[in-house]
């Protein structure tokens, strides 16, 4: 089973907006991407739109209508305007993360000992919607049964302490504890999803891990094709996911 590529396009937005025109354009990376190969159209839009839009959702799902393969996925905590947004456009996946409006990027899992009731009321609603949920969890198995049990479809493993720990002595022992909680959600029924600062480097040693279903990069994407160009970045990781276990 390859696994699914999903392009988070937050940078391409950030730049973007620093400018105040549509260049550089989401919508025409996004087609140069599905050109190549990829699968998945990412975004996180936080409230104050900073990077990707509100808009930009919709200008990415009927990019989506043309291409088969595509699908889109809309990240970001489930405050009233997101969810607005998500069940009035109606995108193939919804990633609920925990993050703070202030945050620079997401940094942890949901607690779901303290955020279950929330976190079980969004996928209610996402169900009811037609809409397949995910929810950003840290690598830990124990919480894979309540994970299930909010009725989600899907976790996202949180994957920064993995990043982190690439090539050093405790790489081993992290990517072990990345696979015993992938194992104990997709035990129970749980598909698995994964992000946060996976690169080129460290992406085929994460991909050991079996049946992960989807991998969602955006920013070492961004850095590496600055260094070696759009397409053939994206084709390396078009590679990769299509080699996984």
């Amino acid at each position: 089973m390859s696994t699914f590529f999903s392009v988070n396009f937050n940078k391409i937005a950030l730049l973007r907006n620093s400018r105040g025109r549509d260049y550089p354009s989401v919508v025409e990376f996004a087609e140069m991407g599905l050109k190549v190969g990829i699968n998945g159209l990412t975004l996180h839009p936080r409230p104050d739109q900073r990077h990707a839009r509100y808009s930009d959702v919709y200008d990415l799902l009927t990019l989506s209508q043309r291409y088969p393969q595509a699908e889109v996925n809309i990240e970001g905590y489930p405050c009233e305007e997101f969810m607005k947004v998500v069940l009035d456009a109606k995108p193939h996946q919804c990633t609920l993360v925990p993050d703070d409006p202030a945050q620079i990027t997401s940094d942890h899992g949901w607690n779901l000992h303290q955020d279950f009731d929330l976190v079980k009321r969004i996928v209610s609603q996402l169900k009811a919607a037609g809409i397949r949920s995910s929810i950003f969890m840290d690598p830990v198995a124990s919480d894979m049964q309540l994970a299930k049990d909010t009725g989600a479809d899907r976790i996202e493993l949180y994957t920064e302490s993995y990043a982190q720990a690439f090539g050093t002595e405790q790489q081993e022992s992290v990517l072990a504890q990345f696979a015993e909680a992938a194992k104990a959600a997709q035990d129970i029924g749980l598909e698995v999803n994964a992000g946060h600062d996976l690169t080129l480097e460290n992406l085929t040693d994460f991909l050991t891990i079996k049946d992960i279903k989807e991998v969602s990069i955006g920013h070492a994407l961004v850095v590496e094709s600055l260094l070696q160009g759009y397409e053939p970045t994206l084709k390396q990781y078009v590679d990769i996911c299509r080699q996984s276990a």
